[in-house]
């Protein structure tokens, strides 16, 4: 039986930021001061509060340059935080009515037709809908009014016990 997680940046991607590197185009991060609402972390995968420090910067969420590698801007709360670990629920961050979820191969490129505008609520669904299909690897949940990368959905395979003794 599959599962999904729902996987934060690394956390050795943000420990680059936060000591003083550069971002996915070589610049370093911009900081700015939250207004509220609307400025999510994607390392800990929750809102930055009102008056807290972030910065903001260009990412990729991929391994390495080639014309899939789509590079957006992100925040990350100035001071480290706590990476996501709740990975099998809804992260905080994901509070709009819906959201872009696409699948990508183990080539780390877009599999055409994998793409849709999902409500929130239907995102596991969808997520575990993609990742049953044997050409999908992941899929990332990304805004679906800026194009914003959110997250990453990867697949669990749980323990099978079919056909397991239990001991008594």
């Amino acid at each position: 039986m599959m599962t999904v997680a729902f996987t934060a940046m690394p956390t050795t991607d943000a420990a680059h930021l936060w000591n003083g590197g550069t971002d996915a185009y070589g610049r370093i991060p911009e900081v700015q001061v939250s207004a509220g609402a609307g400025y999510p972390c994607r390392h800990c995968l929750r809102n930055i509060d009102e008056g807290e420090e972030l910065l903001v910067l260009a990412y990729r969420p991929f391994p390495g340059l080639q014309p899939y590698a789509e590079t957006g801007p992100i925040f990350l709360h100035k001071t480290p935080c706590r990476r996501y670990v709740a990975e099998e629920i809804l992260p905080p961050i994901l509070s709009s009515p819906d959201y872009i979820l696409r699948g990508y191969g183990s080539d780390n490129r877009i599999v055409y037709g994998s793409g849709a505008v999902t409500p929130t609520e239907r995102i596991k669904a969808r997520a575990e809908e993609l990742l049953s299909r044997p050409d999908i690897a992941y899929v990332h949940v990304r805004s679906a009014r800026n194009n914003c990368f959110q997250c990453r959905i990867d697949r669990v395979e749980a323990p099978s016990f079919a056909g397991a003794a239990l001991a008594i």
